[in-house]
């Protein structure tokens, strides 16, 4: 029996990263969870890629999730064989919007990146402006502190979806073949 999900395509969403200098970066996205607060995406990627070291290969899998009340977001990069986790990529976040077909959300800089049976490593310190605002230095230190606050609960969420969702990715795959969901990496 085939699942609703895969029997139709996955709805479009657009993400919309706004950056501190006034920048915008969009990416069309699939739904794969949804609910009035928060918002599992869908992409792969197309070709080999290397973020702050990690070698993702042609086809990773990612499951976007977001949250209106979350001060972060997460990127969870699976392998696409079998979904295996390869690794949590967190960029700390302001203003996260959902609004229909469009989630908006503020990128702070700061991202935190953990490997399976790694410890959590804090990215891009050196990047947040020198003359950032106090408004801004706070904004950026409630948003680690709650991110690592809420990690171990975080990480079991995201193995939840993991474990939830990779069939119906893996399922939409196969019927999507060679016309990957895309969406540039962060």
């Amino acid at each position: 029996m085939t699942s609703p999900a895969a029997r139709a395509p996955l709805p479009r969403l657009l993400e919309v990263k706004r950056t501190l200098d006034g920048g915008e970066k969009r990416f069309e996205c699939r739904v794969l969870s949804r609910a009035e607060d928060r918002v599992v995406v869908l992409f792969v990627a197309t070709e080999a890629m290397q973020v702050h070291g990690v070698a993702l290969p042609a086809g990773t899998v990612t499951f976007g999730h977001f949250w209106q009340a979350r001060p972060y977001n997460v990127y969870h990069w699976l392998r696409p064989v079998d979904g295996a986790a390869l690794g949590v990529y967190a960029n700390l976040a302001s203003d996260t919007r959902l609004d229909g077909d469009r989630l908006v959300w503020l990128d702070l800089i700061i991202d935190v990146l953990i490997l399976p049976g790694g410890a959590p490593a804090i990215l891009d310190q050196d990047e947040l402006p020198a003359d950032a605002s106090p408004d801004l230095r706070g904004r950026v230190a409630h948003a680690q502190r709650r991110f690592f606050e809420d990690l171990p609960e975080l990480l079991a969420e995201l193995e939840a979806a993991r474990t939830t969702l990779w069939p119906v990715v893996a399922e939409q795959l196969a019927l999507d073949a060679g016309r990957p969901y895309l969406k540039e990496q962060p």
